[in-house]
């Protein structure tokens, strides 16, 4: 007599939280009639009684945890159907997996791991999400099992085809796809076991927890098996962290993951502040491609000699990759044709002369013809680029529609002019347009100073001559300072010098400038006077984007 599947439909839709779970159930049930076997019990045996299954009464702190994988523990787990028995093994010894099977007959076969589980724990998760929260990282039910690592650095994760099918096309093809595979065991040693954890994490729990060390090979896992909301999630967590001391790095993998938005976020930071991004440790660590995308950049704002730097340095480190000895023959060797996209007859007569023609990379005649080239009328031809690149144009935000003088105004004595301001799109301060002297020419000394949340960004002591007239005197900072959007900052400067000058008024709230958007307040920190409506500091100076950016 036939084993008939209805009373057990029955009993498991009972337990089916929607309509989801109940699809798989069908779907299941499906396949195993599909599969032209049937269960037969004996004769004595009723069809309620003829299926055992045994979940032991004990519960773990949480049905959340996940075996072991280090220590060694083997846990075995049953199902009787209809008489037919079938073991399940699990061993988990330093990472790795293995699955042992008694009885390999048409049998169903329940496994979980190390621990048990409360026989009623579905009723205490009201929601399909806690549900599935519970089998992330969990042998309870797994079909699947991932070697994630390089070899011998391996870890073994459990999982579960259907949730891993309905969150990623390449895993709905791996496993129900016209070319699918049964394996129980899939080996992934392109990926790191935190990031394959990150991203199951999403695929069971709608969790993203993405962390610095980790985030780029999140990236790389969320591209691999399309799952395009982790990787842009992924993308907008390396933009807020992009700075000039990853920026290079962050760029050679935004070239290789074909992030444009990326890419475009790396190169303004690269472009504004280019000494910096240059002298990081990550700038050695970039492929040869993004050097010389790096090294022909038109809007670098940085010396020549930082350039011709950097790219010996990256030279460098690769020949310890490739295991040979970083002389200056070697260094020349593997940079190739991409030493000739650097600007050396632009740099400074004095700078070529006391060191990159001292460094042995340059041949003896292209250090002469350089020579030539800085001073010969007639100059020779040259392998190497001889127009100066452009860099960034500053760009001036002006908060005043019109200045004054009084007679007994504007006064210093030391104290401190500040304001407040925020932004809507990353940009570069690079200095301030202060007023000077209204009383004929004069000579100011000046501390100027960016903070954040009372943390000082940058200070500069510079100086500034004023030549009497109602323009504003630009003074710089050593470096341009990033400015991330949504956030407020407090420009100040202290001058010393003519007391009386001009004074800003008819001040704004807001001003727009290319594609950004300045607002201003008034500052606890202002000690002369300045505010929003009058005062000192009446320009920004900074880089940052010209038109407003597409919408991607």
């Amino acid at each position: 007599m036939a084993f008939h599947l209805e009373p057990l439909r029955a009993l498991l839709e009972n337990w089916a939280c929607d309509d989801r779970l109940e699809a798989v159930f069908l779907q299941g049930t499906e396949s195993c009639n599909n599969g032209g076997f049937s269960i037969t019990p004996p004769n004595s045996v009723s069809q309620r009684e003829a299926m055992q299954i045994l979940q032991p009464a004990s519960a773990p702190t949480s049905p959340l945890a996940s075996p072991n994988l280090t220590s060694t523990t083997s846990t075995t787990f049953s199902l009787n159907v209809a008489g037919c028995s079938s073991e399940m093994t699990t061993s988990n010894s330093n990472g790795s997996c293995s699955n042992t099977t008694s009885n390999s007959s048409s049998c169903l076969l329940l496994q979980h791991g190390q621990g048990t589980v409360d026989p009623n724990w579905q009723a205490t998760k009201p929601s399909v999400r806690e549900r599935n929260a519970a089998m992330f990282n969990n042998e309870l039910m797994a079909d699947v099992r991932f070697m994630v690592g390089n070899p011998g650095h391996t870890q073994c994760i459990p999982a579960h085809k259907y949730v891993l099918a309905t969150g990623s096309s390449v895993f709905y093809a791996m496993f129900y796809g016209g070319l699918a595979d049964d394996k129980e065991e899939i080996e992934v040693p392109d990926v790191e076991p935190p990031a394959f954890l990150t991203l199951l994490k999403y695929l069971y729990c709608d969790e993203i927890q993405l962390e610095a060390d980790t985030v780029l090979s999140t990236l790389y896992v969320a591209k691999k098996y399309i799952v395009p909301h982790l990787a842009r999630a992924c993308v907008n967590y390396l933009e807020t962290s992009l700075t000039a001391k990853n920026a290079c790095l962050l760029l050679s993998q935004s070239r290789l993951f074909e992030e444009p938005d990326l890419m475009q976020r790396c190169w303004e930071v690269i472009d504004a502040q280019a000494e910096m991004a240059l002298r990081s440790e990550g700038f050695v660590d970039i492929d040869m491609a993004t050097l010389e995308s790096v090294l022909s950049r038109e809007t670098l704002n940085c010396k020549e000699m930082h350039l011709f730097e950097a790219a010996l340095n990256w030279a460098g480190a690769e020949c310890l990759r490739k295991e040979i000895d970083a002389t200056a023959d070697n260094k020349r060797a593997v940079l190739g044709t991409a030493l000739f996209l650097v600007r050396l007859p632009t740099m400074s007569l004095e700078d070529f002369a006391n060191s990159a023609a001292q460094l042995g990379v340059l041949t003896p005649q292209e250090t002469i013809d350089i020579f030539l080239h800085f001073t010969a009328h007639s100059k020779p031809m040259l392998s190497f680029p001889t127009r100066a690149r452009a860099g960034l144009k500053p760009q001036v935000c002006h908060r005043f529609q019109s200045c004054a003088y009084r007679s007994n105004q504007w006064r210093y004595r030391g104290r401190c002019d500040s304001i407040q301001f925020s932004v809507d799109k990353r940009i570069f301060v690079v200095g301030f347009g202060l007023y000077g002297s209204s009383n004929g020419a004069a000579d100011y000394t000046v501390k100027i100073e960016l903070k954040r949340l009372g943390r000082v960004l940058a200070e500069h002591n510079t100086k500034f001559f004023s030549d009497g007239s109602s323009n504003t005197f630009h003074v710089y900072f050593e470096h341009p300072i990033q400015v991330e959007p949504e956030s407020y900052y407090t420009a100040s400067a202290i001058l010393d010098g003519v007391e009386l000058s001009y004074f800003g008024q008819e001040g704004m709230s807001e001003a727009a400038v290319g594609a950004v958007t300045f607002q201003f307040q008034c500052s606890s920190e202002s000690t002369n006077g300045t505010g929003v409506q009058g005062g000192q500091i009446p320009e920004l100076i900074f880089y940052g984007p010209s038109q407003p950016l597409e919408d991607h």
